[in-house]
């Protein structure tokens, strides 16, 4: 099971290590390696969020997921975004700034942090609202209970995740204007941009999350198609995991994911440049860590882990709160990223150790009454 869901990754990590090697030393090695171990290490709260909306899709959908989703995760966010980035901020083709990238790649680095409050502002409401949306809803098992009851009991109230995503987001562009006020200079237009970017964050997400939802209400009927397809695929002699969900369910809920991932490699794209300005160093490192992610997702999927281990989903969630805060506070203040790191794996360890200590009482309880 292990080698079957992580063999690619295993496969990428081998020749991603040896090309670097090859081509660039010790030292390249050396680089891509810490790089990799970063992605993962932010990342793994991305997997089990992931997992929770991929174990709605069938076989055909993960394996999209694990190809055409890993090469727009590899491609589109590690190497095309940060180029993205700095050929907007420089108002320059992507080829320039590429060169850039290879020539310069001091001015390079200064122009992606500059690029910082936009991306901050735009992944962090994106991450915040998807937080917000799952502390405010009423769910069977709750974690922190003391917390979440009251909270889920808010929730009632519409729109209400959206009017506070809204308040905050004004407090970060109101006190990075204050700021910039201060300081003067180059800066002093940068609070608008944090205050469009955020809300563009804010429309993505009701946007690609609407119409995820509104799919997904589908479903059902969807699903009942598929298990005839399946049983006529299977009386016909063909492969029934080629069976997919009828188009549009699959595709938004596809389509949600990768702006999901994207949100989430805000982070570690940025991070990167604490270790090394060297573009291809950090997209071969963070493309291998990417990789297991991915792998991560389906292994849990596939494990039945979310289904196991109840609170494991809101320690995740916990986590992306937490990574949406830091986001936001990085606007104005810099935070290091093993802080961020941390918080996230903290989050999730103890939702998990949660996990294990409930299953234990429940099937003492069981035993008990038996």
């Amino acid at each position: 099971m292990v080698l079957k869901t992580f063999g690619w990754s295993f496969g990428v990590t081998a020749v991603g290590l040896a090309f670097a090697a090859l081509f660039w030393g010790w030292q390249g090695f050396a680089v891509v390696a810490i790089l990799s171990v970063l992605e993962i290490s932010l990342s793994f709260d991305n997997a089990v969020v992931n997992a929770g909306v991929l174990k709605k899709m069938n076989a055909f959908w993960q394996k999209i997921f694990l190809t055409i989703g890993i090469l727009i995760a590899v491609f589109g966010m590690r190497l095309v975004f940060p180029v993205v980035i700095v050929a907007i901020s420089a108002k320059i083709g992507p080829i320039e700034a590429v060169q850039l990238a290879l020539d310069s790649p001091t001015k390079y680095e200064q122009l992606v942090t500059d690029a910082h409050p936009a991306i901050a502002a735009y992944g962090g409401m994106f991450l915040l609202m998807i937080f917000l949306d799952f502390i405010f809803e009423d769910r069977e098992h709750k974690w922190l209970a003391w917390l979440e009851r009251p909270l889920a009991k808010l929730g009632k109230v519409d729109m209400l995740s959206v009017c506070i995503a809204l308040i905050v987001l004004m407090v970060s562009a109101m006190t990075f204007a204050v700021e910039a006020h201060q300081h003067g200079g180059a800066h002093a237009d940068k609070s608008a941009t944090v205050l469009l970017s955020g809300v563009a964050g804010l429309i993505t997400y009701l946007l690609v999350g609407g119409l995820s939802s509104h799919f997904e209400n589908k479903l059902e009927e969807e699903e009942e198609r598929e298990h005839e397809a399946e049983e006529q695929a299977k009386r016909e002699g063909k492969d029934p995991s080629l069976v997919g969900l009828a188009g549009k369910a699959a595709f938004f809920m596809f389509l949600y994911l990768e702006v999901l991932d994207a949100s989430f490699s805000f982070d570690g794209v940025i991070g990167a440049f604490a270790i090394t300005n060297h573009i291809f160093w950090m997209a071969l490192g963070l493309g291998i860590g990417a990789m297991y992610v991915r792998s991560l997702t389906v292994y849990l999927v596939r494990q039945g882990t979310l289904d196991d281990y109840v609170y494991l989903e809101h320690g995740a969630h916990y986590a992306i709160g937490a990574l949406a805060a830091i986001l936001l506070i990085t606007i104005k203040f810099q935070i290091n990223e093993v802080v961020t790191g941390l918080v996230g794996v903290g989050l999730i360890a103890a939702s998990f150790w949660s996990s294990v200590r409930r299953n234990k009482a429940v099937e003492a309880a069981e035993n008990g009454g038996g």
